[in-house]
This record gives C-alpha cells, structure tokens and sequence, in this order.
C-alpha cells in the first residue's frame, strides 16, 4: 500500500494493544491472517495523515465513512498479533472529547455544529448493532499520560536514535499479563496513599480497558511522532516509566519525600513537551 505522504505528524503518542490471532472471530482472523503476510503495510503516520487529510474538504469529514481494515502487526513470543486501527470507532470517540479540548469557537470553525450532530446520531446508530465495541488504540496529543506509565517498566524500554531511511523509536512493550498486575498493584498503593485525584481515576479507567483484551495480548506504549519534534537527549535521558514506578513505591513505604521528587521530575519533563504545543 502506498504511503500519503512524507509529512511527520509530531504530536501523538499511543497506547495500544496487540491480540494473538486467535482472538479474533471468523472471517475477521483469515483476513488479519492475509493482511499480516502483507509485505507494505501503513504505518502510524500514514494513519494519522489519512485522519487529518479527511478535515480538508468542505464540509469536512470528522469520522471515515467505512471502518479501516488495516492494523499494526507483531510477533511476541511466536504467535502472531494484530493491533486493528478502528479508525471509525476511534473518530467518533475524539470528537465527542473535543468539546472539552477546544474553545467552542474554534470548534465550530473547524468542525462545524451540524457535521458533529450527524457523526453523533451516526455513532448512537452505530452502537446500537455494536453496544461491546472498544478500541484497540488510545492516543494522546503533546504528552504520554503518567498512567501509561504504570503499565510498562524501565526495562523493557527500547529507544532507537534512527539514521537514514530507519525513524527514531521510543517504545515500551509488556505482556498483558504483566500490564494488569502493575495497575492493580498501583491502584492499591495510590488508593492507600492518596484517596483520590486524577492519577486514579485515569489508572481506573485504563485497568477497565486492559479487561477487555485476551489474557496473552501485548501491550506497546508508544511515544508515536514526538520522537520527530524531541531532542534526541531529552528521549535519551526519558525514563519516565522509572520514575512513576519510583514514586508509588516511595508511596507504599511511606516516603513522601522521595515521591515528590520522583513526581517532580515527571511534571517538569511533560510541561516542556506540553509547552511545545503552544510553539507550533
């Protein structure tokens, strides 16, 4: 499949989930067994790019009109997995936060009220035929949420600087099985510690959709194209994922120095890439 274009995309990164094959029901497997043998297939980028390529029309197109049939592919310890794009569930899902991201003017500038109304009314028909749909893929604009975080560890970071043709790469990859124990693991410590507050509820909520996913699953926390707009010794001195793991244990030992400053660290290192935002 062709690429859309060479233009980087910067701002997204990703938390995904990659299911073994057998997960998936009949016919959806054979073709996911014929696309993975597949020797072009689209990356992230292409992804976004086909999305944001769908708001230039008049009006524009918030929510593709047919569901993708691309995914991300991988192999984790000899079974095949499948990471479907979803982009139609996907879309509909981004717009309905939208509201709480953009000024209403804006919004409607770019997004007009009727073209949201139908993608709506679109989305509860749709639903109505898949009431247990859920996304594959959640993503996140000018940050990695501390909550991703938890689910991955220091260890299994992988950081590539790329050169020529190859893209850097800053990745974490976990068995689903170890991504759940974490965050219940965390959970307790947080709930222990802290009551309540934003870092739960997100944790709660990602715990939620981790549920939803066959047991031998990989999960891939991707730092997606801010890898493009980073300096590269800002992505070689990020170990964010150390840092959250730092801090809830400093919590479980009662050491709320040592938590602070593992906080610290994290909310200055994202407010400098959240301030990039506002650059571009």
């Amino acid at each position: 499949m062709p690429k859309v274009s060479s233009v980087i995309v910067p701002y997204a990164s990703y938390l995904r989930v990659y299911e073994p094959l057998a997960a998936f029901p009949e016919p959806e497997r054979s073709h996911w067994a014929r696309y993975a043998r597949s020797p072009d297939r689209p990356s992230y980028q292409d992804e976004l790019r086909r999305s944001l390529g769908d708001l230039l029309p008049t009006p524009p197109v918030p929510v593709p009109v047919h569901e993708s049939s691309d995914a991300f592919v991988t192999e984790f310890d000899g079974v095949l997995c499948v990471c479907p794009w979803r982009t139609r569930l996907r879309g509909w899902q981004a717009l309905g936060e939208l509201a709480q991201e953009l000024p209403a003017s804006v919004l409607d500038a770019v997004l007009p009220p009727v073209v949201r109304r139908q993608a709506a009314q679109d989305y509860e028909r749709w639903l109505e035929g898949n009431p247990d749909a859920r996304p594959w893929i959640r993503t996140a604009t000018w940050q990695v949420p501390l909550n991703w975080f938890v689910l991955v560890s220091d260890a299994e970071r992988r950081y590539d600087k790329g050169s020529g043709e190859i893209p850097p790469m800053l990745r974490y990859r976990t068995p689903m099985v170890q991504a759940r124990r974490r965050t219940a693991r965390a959970l307790r410590t947080l709930k222990d510690a802290i009551d309540e507050g934003p870092l739960i509820d997100g944790l709660v909520d990602v715990g939620r959709w981790l549920e939803e996913f066959h047991p031998r699953s990989l999960v891939e926390l991707d730092y997606g194209g801010l890898v493009h707009v980073l300096p590269a010794a800002d992505l070689d001195g990020d170990h964010s994922a150390a840092d959250v793991a730092e801090g809830i244990e400093a919590l479980r030992l009662g050491d709320g120095v040592a938590a602070g400053e593992a906080y610290g660290r994290l909310v200055e290192r994202w407010r400098a890439v959240r301030d990039r935002r506002s650059a571009n």
